[in-house]
């Protein structure tokens, strides 16, 4: 799957470097791919570069007292921010509701990835991740937004605004499916695929062309028929998202599909 046309060479060139740099500390890259505002749909002109990508340790680095770290981290140099996860903590944080891993294997921008592994790791989350648990996610993400902004009037810096309005839309998706699948990692697909009042959706839309087109938004106020989609949206999901119903025998089940999952991929590399 080719780059985006717009990425720069040498942003590309750097991430495969410290992707290299992992693989020389004993990771196989299972997959890399972009995240944050460029793989959602909203970038802008100077938007970083946001590469996450999930690692296995051989079997050896498994069978001595002191185990590696989970993470491999790189110190964010310029636009380049990297880092992963090891497969054991993606799995983990998935079977906890964690959204993460899940847009990590959607990403629509892929700088690498073992043979099919996408598509494995895809059919074990659809069979052990929770919607219901993802949504909770989602609502977290959006309280922490709105604790950020304050209110849904006034001036905020608008770049702001899109870490708010992409979990309300995920949160949109997922309720108009009974919260019974995981909504896209582009909020564009998203939002397409989403049923918000016109006019929020156009002036949506609006504010991601702009932020294409401009390396600095600034500050202004929210559109009027965002803030009253934001505010009605944000306040029917505090009111009405339940919470996961405890299945222990579901537990156990997805976590034994995990475990296996993980010794297949471990054993295999």
């Amino acid at each position: 799957m080719p780059l985006p046309a717009d990425f720069a060479p040498e942003a590309v060139a750097a991430i495969r470097a410290r992707l290299d740099m992992a693989r020389a500390q004993g990771a196989k890259i299972l997959f890399a791919i972009e995240s944050g505002s460029r793989a959602w749909g909203f970038p802008s002109p100077d938007s970083d570069y946001d590469c996450r990508f999930v690692y296995v340790r051989p079997v050896a680095d498994h069978l001595v007292l002191e185990q590696a770290r989970d993470v491999i981290e790189f110190p964010l140099e310029g636009e380049i921010d990297a880092g992963g996860w090891d497969l054991r903590k993606a799995l983990l944080l998935a079977l906890g509701g964690n959204a993460v891993v899940v847009e990590w294997a959607k990403s629509p921008i892929v700088y690498e990835e073992t043979a099919g592994f996408r598509d494995r790791l895809l059919d074990l989350l659809a069979e052990i991740v929770d919607p219901v648990k993802v949504s909770r996610h989602y609502l977290g993400l959006a309280r922490s937004h709105v604790s950020k902004i304050g209110r849904f009037a006034g001036e905020v810096k608008l770049k702001k605004l899109f870490y708010l309005i992409r979990p309300i839309v995920a949160l949109d998706w997922m309720e108009q499916r009974d919260f019974a699948t995981l909504p896209p990692m582009n909020m564009v697909d998203c939002l397409a695929e989403t049923e918000i009042p016109a006019q929020a959706a156009g002036e949506i839309r609006k504010l991601i062309e702009k932020k294409r087109e401009t390396r600095e938004l600034g500050t202004g106020p929210i559109p009027a028929a965002i803030a009253r989609y934001l505010e009605a949206r944000y306040g029917h999901h505090e009111m009405n998202l339940s919470g996961p119903v405890r299945d222990v025998a579901r537990q156990v089940r997805n976590r034994a599909l995990a475990n296996d999952f993980y010794r297949r991929e471990a054993e295999s590399q």
